[in-house]
Parts: C-alpha cells; structure tokens; sequence
C-alpha cells in the first residue's frame, strides 16, 4: 500500500517542498529510503520504529521503501521523522491515509514517540500561509516561532501518539496564536549598557558617528582599553527593529537554531563576534547543503572581530565583495543562492603583536619588522571598506573610579535615530540608506563644504599626505558628523573630526 506525506525542507535561507512517499510490499524485513538522504535521515529507520512501536502502534514486517521528493535535492536533518512514521502507519493500514492530504508535517521524534523541535519553523511556516493548504503540525517547542505567520493554521503537538489522536478527530485542538507584539517587547531589551562604560569619550562618540553613518570601524589600542566592551554595546545604540527587519533576521536565526533566539524571535539586533581561527567558508556560509555564515547570521546587526590580523587572511579577503553589497552569492553544483549580509563591521585591534606600542606605562618589546608584519597582515582593499580607524588609550585609575554617571545607551540611540531620518529623507530616491554606501556622484550631490572647511581638508590632503581613498571617507564620515549635528552643510569642525577617526592614514 502506498501513503503520501508532505512536508518542508532548507536549502540556504529558502524553503522547498518535500513529497514524502511510503511504500510497502511484500519481500524480506527492511527500510529503503531514497532521494539524496543524509546520515542523519537514512539512521531516522531506526527512531521511527522505535517510536511507532514503543506509541503502541505496529511495526509492518514488510519490505517499506520511503522516497524523498524532488530527488535531486540532498536533503538533511530529522525534520521528517514525524511525516516519515505516519506515512509508514497510513502505508500499513493504522490510520486513514486521507487524513494527512490536509496538512504539513515536520517533527524529530525520539525512541518514546515524543516530538522534538527542529530548525527552521519560522520559513517553512510563513511558506505554509502562501500555500494551498494552510495547516502544518509541528512540535509543541516550535510553536513561538510561527508568530510571524498568522495567516497560517499551526498545531503544535507533543508526541507520535497525540499526533494520530489529532488527525483522527481533529477539533480536539485550535490552531496556536501568540501575541508578536508582546514577544517583540519581551525579547527587546539588552543586557548591557554604554553607561557602563568608564572613560574612553573619544572612542565613544566615533562609534556614535559610525553607527549613525553606517561606517566600518577599526578599534585600536592595549589590551583592556575596553575594545570589546565598547563593541558589544553597539547594537543598544542602533535604531530599534521594525517588523520586517524582525522577520528578516529571525528567519536566518530560526534556520541557523542560535542560541540568541528567543521563543522563536530575534528582537534585538545580531551581534556576532567569530574565533580568529575561523574559516572561510563558516564566515561567509557555503558547505555541501549551503548554509548561512556569520556574516549573514549578522545581517541588521553588527559583525565584531575582534584581534582582526590574527584572522586567516583568506577569510579576511572574502570580505570584499559582502561588505560592497550587503549580500553574497553561493554557488553549488545545483543550487545557487544568495544571501543577505548587509552589517556594520566593527574590528579591533592591538597596535602590536605585544599590545604595548605607545602605552606610557609599559614598554613595547616588539621589534620595527614584527610591527610591520602584525600590520601588513590586514590588506589595503580591506582597509579600503573601513571608514573608521581609531586609537583608544589605556584607562587611568581616575576614570575606573569617577561615580559621575555616564552617558546611556537610550541618550546616544536617541541622536543616532535623528540622524537616520535626515538620511532617509535625503536618500529616498536613491538605493540606499547610510552615508557610508555614497557613490562618487553622491558625494558631490550631498557634500556641500562651507569655504573653510574646503581649506581644512585641502591642508590635510597636502600636510597629512592622506590618500584618494581618505578623502572619499572624510567626506562621507563629515557629513554624517554634519547630520548628528543637524545641518545640511558641512563645516571645518565636521571635517576636523572626521580627519581624527582616520589613524592609519597619518
């Protein structure tokens, strides 16, 4: 007898429909599967009769063939456990194989027959509610993650056993809903705080430039100046999600199972921070079944990488293309994707191998060669996409101990948010919303310098000996400065802050 499933699979950050068919027919005792299965689905033989026997149902002493449809696609994971069995119970006559015709089927099950969550429930869910039939049966841990998709039908369920109590009566159970607003809310805040932050004000206003901007920044300085710190805290200053952003990065979350979602929303902004031993292909996503990388697990949010020359210089270099169009292209064999990976890069640094170049109150050990070296490891392209570098000093003991209250997270996002709407405003008709991505039409169009600001930024040109690629960044951070600031042309004051955040460059 045969028996039809349906059910969803992941390629990337997209979603494919999945024709579960269980066949059995008479021949010796054993379980085929077919269509490109991983290790993981070929060993679900041994979880479904498990779970079908230890439910109290009958395992059919039969020969069972189960085909995964479209064939060509590999397919991966314990998502088709549950549609697996019940195809295998309907195949043998234990429940009505009409009944499963209504409804998408995703589940993991355990030995005992209950249902464990999957990965990857947000997607499949918002495809279900584009769907004809609009009904999906998933775990009961899962159930959060369908927030998104209330046009949907979603019945969350415990176990193998409830599973075929509900499709043999299934008003037993209203389809889930959940407030999105509410888990938005609960799941907003952030744990940490800029007012948390002793010292550094330098440090701090250019990362309020930057976020404001949309610029890369390079932080460098000693070890405990407060790098990472300062890092972690930029995501508490960057405007609040919108709904859409929300779902954007929640389905990447949801298909990537992270730890930082949470109930199945992501409602604070990505901050990702890779080992420098990290590889090429986990930063930017690819693998034999593609998957998404850091960089897009950072989408909306903030990439920090912190001791960036001891990064492979490979993994650096495939930066490039990402940070110049917020998006990577994947190929593979049969499939070619392509990813969102629009974030703002926040790096950090020592200024030597030591870490003690430049501190007054420890030397540096390190010899003029090994310097050059540490710093060469960092390419010129890349520089090139960092609009930002600047130099934090080490923290003296009065800053540690000052008990004046520093400036909040909620003050500086404030200003940061004011500054977005004057470049919405400005940017409406074009293809973008920072400064930071300025064409060199743009700057021409949107970098209207007052006469003395003109003269500052040819004094530092010819005095500093700062480079073409220096100027473009001047300008583009100046008129961010300029934005903070609340007026259209920029002035000597922007472009002297501006030439500051440009360390390297003297």
């Amino acid at each position: 007898m045969l028996a039809k499933v349906l059910s969803y699979g992941l390629i990337g950050i997209e979603t494919y429909l999945v024709e579960i068919e269980v066949d059995i027919s008479n021949g010796l005792p054993t379980v085929n599967i077919v269509g490109l299965a991983d290790t993981t689905i070929r060993e679900s033989r041994a979880r479904v009769k498990a779970a079908i026997t230890n439910a109290g149902f009958s395992w059919p002493r039969d020969r069972i063939t189960v085909s995964l449809a479209p064939s060509e696609i590999k397919k991966e994971g314990a998502s088709f456990d549950l549609a697996i069995a019940l195809g295998v119970l309907a195949a043998s006559g234990q429940i009505n194989p009409e009944r499963l015709k209504e409804y998408y089927i995703l589940g993991e099950l355990s030995l005992d027959g209950s249902l464990r969550p999957v990965k990857g429930v947000l997607p499949i869910s918002l495809a279900v509610a584009r769907s004809g039939r609009k009904n999906l049966i998933i775990p009961i841990q899962n159930a959060q993650e369908t927030s998104f998709a209330p046009e949907a039908s979603i019945f969350p369920l415990k176990s193998l056993q409830g599973t075929v109590e509900f499709l043999h009566n299934p008003g037993m159970i209203n389809p889930f809903k959940s407030n999105l607003e509410e888990l938005l809310k609960r799941h907003s805040l952030y744990p940490v705080d800029f007012s948390e932050v002793k010292g550094q004000f330098f440090a701090k206003r250019a990362l309020e430039v930057a976020t404001a901007g949309g610029h890369n920044i390079l932080l460098i300085g000693p070890p405990g100046s407060g790098k990472t710190m300062l890092a972690k805290r930029i995501p508490t200053i960057m405007p609040k999600l919108s709904a859409e952003e929300a779902l954007q990065i929640s389905r990447i979350h949801s298909i990537a199972a992270t730890p930082a979602i949470k109930d199945g929303i992501m409602a604070r902004r990505p901050f990702r921070s890779p080992h420098h031993t990290i590889s090429d292909i986990a930063l930017i996503g690819g693998g034999n079944i593609p998957r998404p990388g850091e960089i897009t697990l950072a989408h909306r949010g903030v990439l920090f990488m912190d001791e960036l020359p001891e990064f492979h210089r490979n993994a650096l270099e495939t930066l490039r293309q990402p940070l110049e169009e917020g998006k990577i292209h994947i190929c593979r064999i049969n499939k070619s994707l392509l990813l969102p990976c629009s974030f703002m890069l926040v790096c950090a640094m020592n200024p030597c191998p030591c870490g003690y170049l430049g501190t007054p109150k420890k030397s540096c050990s390190c010899s003029t060669t090994k310097i050059d070296k540490y710093l060469s490891k960092i390419s010129g392209p890349l520089l090139d996409r960092i609009d930002i570098h600047i130099e934090l000093p080490a923290i003296r003991y009065k800053e540690l101990t000052d008990t004046k209250e520093a400036e909040s997270s909620l003050m500086i996002k404030a200003r940061v948010e004011e500054a977005h709407a004057i470049q919405k405003e400005r940017f409406k008709d074009e293809k973008l919303l920072r400064n930071a991505r300025m064409n060199t039409g743009m700057l021409k169009r949107y970098c209207v310098l007052e006469d003395d600001a003109k003269e500052l930024l040819k004094l530092a040109m010819t005095e500093l000996g700062l480079s073409a690629r220096a100027y473009d960044k001047v300008l583009k951070v100046s008129r961010t400065i300029a934005d903070l600031a609340g007026v259209e042309v920029i002035q000597a004051a922007h472009i002297s802050e501006a030439i500051q955040y440009r360390s390297l460059d003297r």
